[in-house]
């Protein structure tokens, strides 16, 4: 019976095998082999032992593991028994000099490093969809808002853009910390080697480049957890990120504001008892599984913080924590690609709110315009927000208001005045900052 909405709601296909229990016992198993040939490399166990576990291993079986497992109640030395069964001689030489977690976190950072590159691939697909609604609505001039209330003009290429230029952040975050949280470790009971002998280091570093991981500097019995909470805490970064975008989109999809609208299918319903609604229920999906990984940052700290050389209180923790913030990261990434792909801008709304406030929006314009011409800026400033609050409280067009000011028209003509007040003339350097940044990001998604 399906419990965890994971199982049968949220994620997609490959980040949950990464995630599941096969996956797992084949990393266990994978780093198992590994030790053994690097035993060899370094004369420690039987060339012809390592090449017979390295033949024999992928013949045990998660089943017979889980069977000891309910006998010993053992995880680690379950699986080590299960694998020790199918070598025959060989399998004397299973997790030999190895304690529990120099596997168990090995695999760990086997899962991390299949897990970053999936992420990875996903940043590089959202990036590469919102350069292309930036470059393609980079003279869509709109409303900018702060406060939740219309200020100066935008443009919709240069929202797109701060996006992408978010996402590729994220990108180079998680290139950064690749080295650090894609490790594995084989150093002992409490971390001195001493099961190895002198050819301790020697050995972890050959294990690891079998598995194309780093090796620890240091460590105790475990690797410590510092390098695990970058990762949770980066995929709370994208998260958020994907939270964010997707708070803009909900919000201008508001029947009162109707700029932007998720892609809508033709049999899709929005309401149970309301025929007519049009919800955006994917990036609400989005924004409500953001919380649940950002909830995994304190649980993911807190696994740092052990009793001596290592306690148990992570273990269980992370059997969540990785699996939930990997799966659900994956799954709203995917999601916002679809979303970004296909949401639709309805010019005519866009337009309309532009103008909504006949003008008041595009005071600075006159502002600065006055400034220039000779007004004292702060004294051009006074001017225009009484004539704001004006032209607001009489609903009047802010042109009129300012034409009939003796301190404005002595500086501006009406033409010139509607002319200020026109949202696209004042973009700024908009365009550029779009182009400019598609040109920096485009080796991002190549």
């Amino acid at each position: 019976m399906a419990i965890h909405p994971i199982d049968f709601r949220y994620g997609t296909p490959e980040m949950k095998k990464i995630w599941g229990e096969e996956n797992r016992f084949a990393a266990v198993v994978q780093a198992e082999v590994a030790l053994a040939k690097a035993e060899a490399d370094h004369g420690m166990i039987p060339a012809e032992a390592a090449d017979s576990i390295a033949k024999l291993a992928k013949n045990a079986s998660l089943a017979r593991a889980k069977e000891i497992e309910d006998e010993i109640s053992h995880d680690m030395m379950a699986i080590v028994k299960a694998v020790t069964e199918v070598c025959g001689e060989s399998g004397r030489w299973i997790h030999y000099g190895a304690t529990s977690n120099d596997i168990l976190d090995t695999a760990t950072g086997i899962q991390l490093k299949e897990s970053m590159f999936l992420i990875e691939a996903k940043l590089r697909g959202l990036l590469s969809v919102l350069l292309e609604r930036a470059k393609e609505t980079k003279t869509l001039v709109c409303a900018g808002r702060t406060h939740g209330q219309i200020g100066v003009p935008t443009t919709y290429g240069l929202r797109f853009a701060i996006w992408a230029s978010e996402v590729a952040r994220h990108i180079e975050r998680l290139e950064q910390m690749r080295p650090r949280v894609a490790v594995g470790q084989m150093t002992g009971a409490v971390g001195t080697q001493a099961s190895l002998g002198n050819s301790g280091h020697e050995v972890m570093v050959s294990m690891m480049g079998y598995l194309g991981l780093h090796p620890v500097d240091v460590s105790n019995q475990i690797i410590q957890r510092d390098r695990y909470a970058e990762y949770v805490m980066l995929l709370a970064n994208i998260s958020t990120t994907l939270d964010k975008i997707g708070i803009e989109i909900r919000m201008m999809q508001r029947s009162e504001i109707g700029e932007m609208e998720e892609a809508f299918g033709k049999k899709q319903v929005g309401s149970s008892t309301m025929p007519h609604k049009r919800n955006p229920i994917k990036s609400e999906q989005v924004c409500g599984l953001a919380r649940i990984v950002r909830a995994m940052v304190e649980p993911a700290l807190m696994n740092n913080t052990l009793w001596d050389e290592r306690d148990l209180t992570n273990s269980s923790c992370e059997r969540v924590t990785f699996p939930e913030s990997s799966i659900l990261t994956d799954h709203i990434l995917n999601l916002m690609i679809g979303v970004i792909s296909g949401v639709k801008l309805n010019g005519d709304n866009i337009r309309k709110n532009l103008n909504l406030l006949n003008g008041v929006n595009m005071a600075e314009s006159v502002m600065i315009e006055l400034t220039k011409r000779g007004m004292d800026r702060q004294d051009a400033h006074e001017i225009i927000r009484v004539s704001s609050m004006t032209a607001l409280e009489l609903h009047r067009p802010l042109a009129a208001i300012l034409a009939e000011n003796p301190g404005v028209s002595k500086y501006l003509s009406f033409k010139e005045i509607e002319e200020l007040l026109l949202p696209d003339n004042y973009i700024g350097t908009a365009v550029f900052q779009v182009d400019s940044l598609a040109e920096k990001l485009t080796p991002f998604v190549l």
